[in-house]
């Protein structure tokens, strides 16, 4: 196959031009012009449609594969003109060279008619494509929006609005192995378990532990700083929370909690921090906290138990109340 002519199809005057090279070709070539106006014809209109579709310049060729004389553009074509017999490979390039010269030949009318046009395509190209990118930027902050929504939704316990059990174990995990690299920080973990909390459902009906757990929450909401500790409920009446604050801050919230539910809250505490020897695991961590926790329960509930490792290791407890220290025990 030869490629006769190439052109850019910008404006009509560009493509008046183009039919034109193709009936002086096809009349050079030994057609006959009559049976090659019909198909340029169809062409003609077939291009103009396939260019206002584009909205920018359409490329467009005139080729001769074999006996063929065709106009090709995207993945469309026109046969001209079949040539009987194929024409001679002089007369061929002859076509050629006479073609790339007149192409050559610019009209500075047409070049600024051309400029204008290219110009106005730019611009709304630019347009097209801003709108577009704004589009897409839009559907990708809602789909962000939703997401978000959606894992907020799965890490929340429904009743009290707290992060539940799924987010605690991340959450936790997380916290621990980011105390121990950075050595001067401090996490608590403090867990609770509401007294007598069956009794409450039992007098009083499912509506009241309702209402009793959305308390508990709102008193451990009210002693956090957001978007820094975390509280949470792991279902029925056992809750926790995540304090980033050394021994003392911790147990100062957990008593404005104890008294928020009028000591009616039984509390294990276990802190973490570089000043301590530190426990050989997240779940050594965690199980210092939950036997603070079965002590004060086991101890006449209603207060705080501290589980405190000293400089060799050892774990001892520091038992409290509302109102202040009660008793210290081995």
């Amino acid at each position: 196959m030869v490629e006769l002519l190439t052109q850019n199809l910008t404006i009509e005057p560009d493509l008046q031009t183009f039919l034109g090279f193709v009936l002086q070709s096809a009349r050079a070539l030994g057609a006959n012009a009559f049976a090659a106006t019909l198909p340029t014809l169809d062409a003609a209109r077939r291009l103009r449609m396939a260019r206002s579709q584009l909205h920018q310049p359409l490329p467009v060729r005139l080729t001769l594969d074999g006996d063929r004389l065709r106009v090709e553009w995207q993945d469309q074509a026109t046969e001209i003109v079949r040539l009987r017999p194929p024409p001679m490979a002089p007369l061929v390039d002859e076509l050629r060279q006479r073609l790339l010269h007149s192409t050559e030949d610019v009209d500075p009318s047409l070049l600024q008619r051309r400029n204008a046009e290219m110009t106005r395509y730019l611009e709304e190209t630019r347009a097209r494509t801003e709108a577009e990118l704004e589009a897409l930027q839009q559907i990708l902050e809602k789909r962000q929006m939703e997401l978000r929504e959606s894992l907020r939704r799965a890490e929340t316990d429904a009743l009290t609005g707290l992060l539940n059990r799924r987010a605690y174990d991340d959450r936790v995990a997380c916290a621990f192995n980011r105390t121990l690299r950075q050595k001067d920080e401090s996490l608590c973990l403090a867990l609770f378990d509401l007294d007598h909390f069956k009794a409450v459902n039992d007098e009083f009906g499912h509506q009241a532990g309702d209402a009793y757990l959305r308390k508990m929450a709102d008193a451990m909401r009210s002693v956090i700083r957001r978007e820094v500790d975390y509280a949470f409920r792991f279902g029925g009446d056992e809750f926790a929370m995540l304090i980033f604050a050394g021994a003392d801050i911790a147990v100062e919230k957990a008593k404005e909690v104890l008294a928020a539910m009028d000591g009616r809250v039984s509390i294990g505490l276990a802190s973490l921090s570089g000043r301590e020897p530190a426990d050989s695991s997240l779940q050594a961590f965690i199980r210092r906290a939950d036997e603070a926790l079965y002590q004060a329960k086991g101890t006449g509930r209603g207060r705080i138990v501290l589980a405190v490792r000293d400089p060799k290791g050892a774990v001892h407890s520091e038992t409290f109340l509302s109102s202040g220290l009660e008793d210290v025990a081995a």
